[in-house]
């Protein structure tokens, strides 16, 4: 971030999610890109609320959980993904990220940042202004639109995709996701509130366990946990204002910990 103030240039998500939240600031007073550093709000924007599919676990009770197949958790209800993705999806960790981008890119406190489960994907992501209005930015999930408005910003550019048709959906829900079926979402959060290294490390244990659980080496249950450990190993060597060169280090480190803390794991059953 601060090397894109340094340069004056604008930074474009093409993530469906932060672009739903790029395309509805559009209509505040001072519409801008995401060029803003930690802490800076903006102008404007009271919160966040990122919506998640709910993955491939968004029907089961937490502790049906225990019974989980990677068959199972590659099955997502509403995308056709890559099967790290699709597994992120299933823990919401891919939400627990896309919380901690939201916070850089629109300069928001963690504690205006909410997570919503919305089964449809329909709307991909909404804001609250400080006059209470809430604008969201429905559409099929189709990852076209995010990537074209990224490309011809601040233009709109005609397209031949089918249109939104509301009558045809009939209905959108929306519920809170729970943290007990969801542990990789406070993760997400603790992680990003604590800043500096630790995000880098929640990464990259998460998709060191991740690459783990296709290979039956863990279980899904188990992703939590290692990203856990490796988030609480860490904490006496965590650095407020790494550099790039301590981030890839400590990204080394948080993937070669949770194959360590796999390997003690398994050597005990």
């Amino acid at each position: 971030m601060s090397a894109l103030q340094r340069s004056g240039s604008r930074l474009l998500s093409a993530d469906s999610e932060h672009s739903a939240i790029f395309q509805c600031l559009q209509g505040t007073p001072q519409p801008h890109s995401a060029q803003l550093s930690t802490g800076v709000p903006t102008p404007g924007l009271r919160r966040i609320l990122l919506t998640a599919s709910g993955g491939a676990f968004r029907g089961w009770e937490a502790d049906a959980l225990q019974k989980v197949t990677v068959a199972d958790a590659v099955k997502h209800p509403n995308w056709s993904m890559g099967r790290k993705i699709t597994v992120d999806s299933a823990t919401l960790m891919n939400k627990g990220l896309e919380v901690i981008e939201a916070h850089y890119l629109f300069g928001m406190g963690f504690d205006h940042i909410e997570i919503v489960i919305h089964p449809q994907s329909i709307i991909h992501s909404l804001v609250e202004l400080e006059d209470s209005s809430v604008l969201a930015q429905p559409g099929w999930p189709d990852m076209r639109l995010p990537l074209l408005y990224a490309l011809s910003w601040p233009k709109r550019l005609p397209t031949p995709w089918r249109r939104l048709d509301l009558a045809a959906i009939g209905q959108l829900d929306f519920g809170a996701p729970d943290s007990r079926k969801y542990p990789c979402m406070d993760l997400a959060y603790a992680a990003g509130r604590q800043g500096g290294t630790m995000p880098a490390v929640l990464n990259a244990a998460n998709e060191q366990a991740v690459a783990l659980f296709p290979e039956e080496r863990i279980h899904f249950l188990e992703i939590p946990r290692l990203i856990e450990q490796a988030c609480d190993q860490h904490r006496q060597d965590w650095h407020a204002a790494p550099d790039l060169e301590l981030v890839l280090q400590v990204d080394g480190w948080a993937r070669q910990k949770v194959r360590e803390l796999q390997a003690q794991t398994a050597a005990t059953r």
